[in-house]
């Protein structure tokens, strides 16, 4: 079975979870624009990440057979520093233009503050504007009336519901995602959000209509692996194949496809594996003997996807 995990950052990772993802059956993963850890102080610092977002970690990707998308938007923590917010507010038009883009995002509220209101807002109509599709970030505390603030702010924006991802959610959020017409993305962390245990269970209760899965994994405890290891364990358990399929990649391509930025054909028939190739003159390999072969098959190390 194809995999897609759509909102992971990548950039945190490594080149081994690359190798143990692509084993582990996905193909094209999306990357959200994201926060550091620590504030950052300049303008600068966004234009390197998102030209990064765009360059470096799509040529990374590759080089493991893997495709990678990303999403551009300024997330919801850093938007509470506005002279930094405006800057940013301003750079977002040239990168929202790049392949690969496929959403503004991820956007929305964490402590749900006027600043964050503001700019959620602000890029709700950079994307009506360019057409785009939006990636939400709901909040962490007081996350249902925050989920629920999230998608009236995007109608009141013009958006429609069916261009608009509401990712983070759980049993408390699903339906009233699911009954305004919007993608409900659920993120699995081993330990808090959304364990694989529970999201077999919200599949069983709510079904496979516009749910899609991701892992989230960052600089953070968090596990790449979350999206195969939740589709074996809906097998399983007793999931129809079919509803699986759809939760762990067909809802996701059809989802962020409305892009047209996002096909199955970029992957379906992907180039030969030749990792002599080099991105301004750099590659993934500090020294090593590239390999150089057809449509890369790499091996699965013996744990790389055993459900814990």
């Amino acid at each position: 079975m194809k995999l897609i995990d759509p909102h992971i950052h990548m950039s945190a990772r490594t080149t081994d979870d690359y190798e143990r993802m692509r084993a582990a059956g996905i193909v094209a993963v999306i990357e959200p624009a994201f926060w550091l850890g620590q504030p950052r102080t300049s303008v600068g610092s966004f234009v390197d990440y998102f030209s990064s977002l765009v360059g470096w970690e799509r040529f990374r990707a590759s080089q493991f057979g893997i495709r990678h998308y990303c999403t551009i938007g300024l997330n919801s923590k850093e938007a509470n520093n506005e002279a930094l917010a405006e800057a940013v507010l301003d750079i977002l038009p040239r990168y929202l233009a790049k392949e690969g883009v496929v959403a503004v995002g991820e956007i929305g509220y964490d402590d749900q503050t006027d600043l964050e209101d503001r700019y959620y807002r602000a890029q709700l109509a950079l994307a009506r504007e360019h057409e785009m599709l939006v990636m939400v970030h709901t909040p962490h505390r007081d996350k249902k009336s925050g989920t629920i603030r999230s998608m009236e702010v995007a109608l009141e924006m013009g958006m429609a519901p069916q261009h608009v991802v509401i990712d983070h959610n759980n049993e408390e959020t699903v339906r009233d995602v699911l009954d305004r017409g919007f993608w409900a993305a659920f993120t699995l962390y081993p330990q808090t959000k959304m364990g694989n245990e529970r999201m077999v269970e919200v599949v069983r209760r709510f079904g496979s209509e516009r749910i899609f899965i991701d892992s989230s994994a960052d600089w953070g405890v968090s596990d790449p692996l979350a999206v195969p290891k939740t589709a074996r364990l809906m097998l399983e358990r007793g999931i129809a194949p079919a509803e699986v399929e759809a939760v762990c990649y067909r809802n996701a391509l059809a989802a962020y496809g409305q892009s047209g930025q996002f096909s199955e054909s970029d992957w379906e028939a992907p180039q030969a594996l030749d990792q002599r190739e080099l991105f301004e003159g750099n590659s993934v390999l500090r020294g090593q003997t590239p390999r150089v072969d057809g449509p890369p098959e790499i091996p699965a190390p013996a744990d790389s996807i055993v459900i814990e």
